[in-house]
């Protein structure tokens, strides 16, 4: 989310920034001279990541760590303490902290990926690779709201953005960890491969249009990377992150009267989500 501010100096917040796509980002935004606050759950990977970014020769005064947990309400608290006193205002805020929601096997599907030459798919396959459990199916909904979703009713509801509303996707988030703990995700036509992951993120485009309804003065709009090769997907894909990285940076930079309450495709807007 990008304010439309006139300000010479630009401030910006990446969250989960320690390592791929996050780290990238930071390093795209302070070459356009904006001032970056890097943030991860760990104090040390975090500390390392800002200190890597100044030995590559990016300058100190444009890179600064604080720590950061997204579902914990005081880590948050603590923040907007940092950013509101050290530097009085916030120009954007990409929000890049995610977690699969589930064990992958990396070797499982390393394999799968070098015998399709694409991203898996099939059943039968994504169950030798992933594990599901509904402790990180909710931790999963936690960290990346608080895609493709085959339930109809569901997804006609996530983009009714008239009447769609916060709690509304809270309704529907809880009515999908229910599900998934009763066992009945492909009975209701929830998605069941990383599907904690596809419904948070689902959840969270529909959140991006609610929120640019809201506050029109600002630039809210989420986008995907695309099939990166980071940790996420056990380094296999078909960018790097760097490339990854360049949709949510011209995202961030827009001027003013640009798009709003869009989803992008790497730097392609979808006309759905």
């Amino acid at each position: 989310m990008a304010e439309t501010s006139t300000a010479t100096k630009r401030y910006a917040v990446v969250t989960g920034a320690n390592k791929g796509i996050g780290l990238e980002i930071c390093r795209q935004l302070t070459s356009h001279g904006i001032v970056v606050v890097l943030t991860a759950r760990d104090e040390k990977r975090g500390l390392e990541a800002v200190q890597k970014m100044k030995d590559s020769g990016i300058s100190d005064d444009l890179v600064v760590f604080h720590q950061l947990d997204v579902v914990d309400p005081d880590s948050i608290a603590s923040l907007v303490e940092f950013v509101k006193t050290k530097f009085g205002k916030l120009d954007i805020l990409v929000n890049n902290a995610a977690i699969s929601g589930v064990v992958l096997n990396a070797d499982a599907f390393q394999r799968a990926f070098e015998l399709s030459g694409c991203w898996p798919d099939g059943e039968e396959v994504w169950n030798e690779i992933e594990t599901q459990s509904f402790e990180l199916a909710e931790q999963c909904i936690k960290t990346n709201y608080y895609g493709n979703i085959p339930n109809g009713r569901v997804k006609g509801l996530l983009n009714d953005v008239e009447s769609l509303t916060g709690d509304r996707i809270d309704e529907i988030l809880k009515e999908f960890l229910k599900d998934f703990k009763e066992g009945l995700l492909k009975t209701k036509g929830w998605p069941t491969q990383l599907s904690a992951y596809t419904v948070a993120k689902a959840a969270m485009n529909a959140y991006t249009r609610i929120l640019a309804k809201r506050y029109p003065n600002f630039h809210a709009n989420c986008v995907s990377p695309g099939y990166c090769k980071t940790d996420l997907s056990t380094n296999t894909g078909y960018f790097t992150a760097a490339e990854g990285a360049e949709g949510a940076v011209r995202l961030a930079l827009l001027p003013d009267g640009g798009p709003s309450g869009f989803c992008f495709l790497q730097k392609e807007m979808l006309t759905y989500f």
